[in-house]
């Protein structure tokens, strides 16, 4: 087993508006955990339409939702006021209390939930340590604060070991 396993995303998707969310209720998930900036939205925007849509229609489907950011509360909570989900601000990822009380806040548990973000070290990373189901989608925006391109470079090397991997396993 490879050391950066414990990296290594569950699955990868171009973007979170292009997952079966429908298949994924079929199949047991109940709470969707989330990320913010850069999952859903550029690094600071607010909820635009195209969240608002995903997040009725999730609702509709019959999910529960939390957003998990280790942003502070104000920039978390002028997400919220459109969506109007549960959050968690400073949540402190990739430390598991977050994906836990998220689990807690949404009466769901780890065969029934699902964490879905843009970056490998806190997102993807945490959800691991939880054992939780996960998937890692492509950041919306490549233009990024210095400490953040300097994961992603990071990153791209972990992803290279996992893209290998599965082109092996198939």
């Amino acid at each position: 087993m490879c050391l950066l396993s414990v990296f290594y995303p569950d699955e990868i998707k171009d973007s979170a508006y292009e997952i079966d969310y429908e298949g994924l209720y079929e199949s047991g998930i109940r709470g969707l955990i989330y990320d913010i900036d850069n999952t859903l939205v550029e690094h600071g925007f607010p909820a635009d339409e195209r969240v608002i849509r995903l997040f009725e229609r999730l609702k509709s489907i019959g999910f529960k939702i939390t957003l998990l950011s280790n942003n502070k509360e104000a920039r978390v909570k002028m997400f919220n006021d459109s969506v109007n989900v549960n959050y968690i601000h400073k949540a402190g990822k990739p430390l598991k209390k977050g994906y836990i009380k998220a689990m807690k806040m949404m009466g769901t548990d780890l065969s029934s939930t699902l964490f879905i973000g843009d970056q490998l070290f806190t997102d993807i990373f945490g959800a691991k340590l939880c054992n939780m189901k996960n998937i890692l989608v492509k950041p919306i925006d490549p233009h990024e604060e210095i400490q953040i391109v300097l994961k992603r470079k990071l990153e791209a090397i972990v992803l290279f070991f996992y893209l290998r991997r599965k082109k092996n396993e198939n």
